[in-house]
């Protein structure tokens, strides 16, 4: 270690759909670096699919731009005049299934506005030709959610991207790079490689540095998340809502870190807010990564002043052999028909709608690969206005053939004409949108996550100012771990009657929590705000307690459970809860977001001691 003041990396995107102005904000802030994250497992499929139909038809570079996020070049651009003359580095994953060229236009970019600015990408994270290669060895590549090989998917994949580290981001900028255009980097791999190149750490050796640093990528690489965004204490924050800030953390020479966010904006930088955004997206006590794994539970967190929190406690185990890998397909076809029903006897409105609509599939129905019927919502008691009264009932569908959902003619009667035909026969109050877009039909994708051995990837640093590639080859410290992470129940839990008298109400009274997804993996996290709410908490929540608050949600698979006592945090991992992954999800929640505040609202028993100090 160096002995060098602590690096200053600040968290621009947390995905295309971010606030455009971030880069430019932040680079007029004290910082060293900037990171951002323009990519997710959703928008992995999207251009890796795009790629293969390209490589399929032949190309032109107005086709392979859409294989990078199109919102990238008009977010960095305006900032690069600042990057210069601060002498800011830059690392994201903006380049998706073209890593390359977008490090060619970023270069193109930086000469046409008469900057100097070195560009280097990271290779390796398109191994759709080491998967084949491995099939053909004999390689199962079984699904790290629900189990199964490959081979009996019922699919064929058409793009696979794996989760690249840090260490090629570490060693583009130690070759001198001032951006670093990454691909299929993971989340944190920025910040990881931030801070090894800043601190000049050992990869074979500086574990617990790089765990910090590891928890600090993933804490600020969904930017605004961990000032506010999706907070569920968001009530304490309303002033200022409007301009949530964006985070800058702080990565000192011993992998700790402390989180900042941006001067003058909303949102706040709290215990809670940091606590938060830990828990979203973990899948259990060790959080994994291709340069290193980071044991979660002894983290602990500091309120050391306003807008500022340490985060301390993190401990590093050398990598995985493996990394892991998202293999896309191509589904089919889907379509949604949204019918508005309102008032009275909602639930046998929808079982009329139903029987009418199946009637007019007859056997097609049969066709569907997946073939739903909502409803969502419900009329409130003497409701105060027609919306309130107001529910929707979605039909949802898919299929592998095209013409059941998506008509060049209106003369064959299909998905859409099969719902809206019922309209005039349909019950009271029963109405369509005048947008029927979505019952139009559209291709969806499916998603398949497993593990690859690192050995096999070709991760690589490709300087474009001196036309030179330097390999980064695994550590070789890498060791293998068990796919399942430990779980356990409380131990030693107090009994529930000795706080007191209680109240029934929601558990989001006295909890706060965030939920995220992994292809069909969904986890949650529930914390409380003082100790002997921490202890009732953590005692209430068994692993069977969790599955009862599920209610029908509860699908029946593996539930994992830990705790976090330095966070006063019990953490949950629902096996395969959500439909498949996003891009393919039949229900609302496909990205498994909702899973917490669902939760959040069902009803306990809660101590009147703790209500008596106010609700969350």
């Amino acid at each position: 270690m160096t002995g060098k003041r602590p690096v200053r990396i600040a968290g621009a995107s947390g995905g295309y759909t971010d606030r455009q102005r971030a880069l430019s904000s932040l680079a007029s802030l004290n910082v060293d670096v900037i990171v951002g994250d323009w990519m997710s497992e959703c928008t992995m499929s999207w251009h890796g699919a795009a790629k293969h139909d390209i490589k399929k038809q032949g190309t032109t570079d107005v086709e392979r731009v859409g294989l990078f996020d199109p919102s990238f070049m008009s977010s960095f651009t305006p900032a690069l005049p600042l990057v210069q003359e601060k002498g800011i580095k830059i690392a994201v994953n903006a380049g998706a299934s073209d890593t390359k060229m977008l490090a060619e236009l970023v270069a193109k970019t930086v000469k046409e506005m008469n900057l100097n600015l070195k560009v280097a990408w990271i290779n390796g994270d398109d191994v759709m030709d080491v998967v084949n290669k491995l099939l053909g060895q004999g390689e199962k590549f079984e699904n790290l959610c629900f189990g199964g090989e490959l081979k009996d998917w019922g699919f064929e994949p058409v793009a696979a991207q794996c989760y690249l580290g840090g260490a090629g981001i570490a060693e583009a900028l130690r070759q001198g790079a001032d951006i670093v255009i990454c691909g299929r980097v993971a989340d944190a791999a920025p910040t990881i490689g931030a801070a090894m190149w800043w601190h000049g750490w050992d990869r074979n050796t500086d574990f617990d540095q790089m765990a910090g640093s590891l928890v600090a990528g993933h804490l600020i690489e969904c930017s605004s998340y961990v000032c506010g965004g999706y907070y569920s204490g968001f009530k304490d924050i309303f002033e200022g809502c409007e301009n949530i800030g964006f985070p800058i953390a702080e990565v000192f020479a011993d992998g700790s870190c402390a989180l900042e966010k941006e001067p003058g904006t909303g949102g706040e930088i709290s215990v809670g807010s940091v606590a938060s955004q830990l828990l979203y997206e973990i899948q259990g006590p060790q959080y994994f990564g291709s340069d290193v794994v980071a044991v979660l539970e002894g983290i602990k967190m500091t309120q050391e002043g306003k807008d500022r929190v340490l985060v301390t406690g993190v401990k590093g185990n050398p990598p995985p052999t493996t990394t892991k890998v998202g293999l896309t397909a191509k589904g089919g076809y889907q379509a949604e028909f949204n019918f508005y029903f309102v008032g009275l006897d909602l639930e046998q409105k929808a079982d009329w709608t139903e029987k009418q609509i199946r009637h007019s599939m007859g056997a097609s129905v049969d066709r569907f690969s997946c073939l739903t019927f909502t409803l969502v919502g419900y009329s409130q008691p003497d409701p105060a206005n027609q919306d309130l009264a107001t529910a929707t009932f979605r039909i949802f569908a898919q299929t592998k053939e095209r013409g059941l959902v998506v008509k060049d003619t209106i003369e064959t009667p299909a998905f859409n004409r099969w719902c809206l035909e019922n309209f005039l026969q349909s019950v009271p109050g029963a109405t369509v949108g005048n947008d029927l877009r979505l019952s139009a039909g559209k291709e969806f994708f499916e998603y398949w996550v497993a593990l690859l051995p690192q050995s096999e990837v070709s991760h690589s640093v490709q300087l474009l100012w001196a036309n030179q590639s330097i390999p980064i080859p695994p550590s070789p410290k890498a060791q293998v771990y068990e796919t399942r992470q430990w779980s356990y129940d409380p131990k030693e839990p107090t009994a529930l009657e000795k706080f007191g008298p209680t109240t029934r109400g929601p558990l989001g009274w006295v909890a706060l929590g965030r939920s995220g997804d992994k292809a069909s993996d969904c986890n949650i996290g529930l914390f409380a705000r003082r100790d002997d709410e921490w202890e009732w908490l953590r005692s209430l929540l068994t692993i069977e307690k969790m599955k009862t608050l599920l209610g029908q949600e509860y699908k029946g698979e593996q539930v994992d459970r830990f705790e976090m006592p330095g966070i006063k945090a019990v953490h949950f991992l629902f096996h395969d809860y959500l439909d498949r992954s996003y891009n393919a999800s039949s229900t609302l929640d496909g990205l498994g977001k909702n899973v917490c505040e669902y939760v959040r609202a069902k009803y306990v028993d809660i101590p009147n001691v703790f209500l008596r100090r106010g609700i969350v």
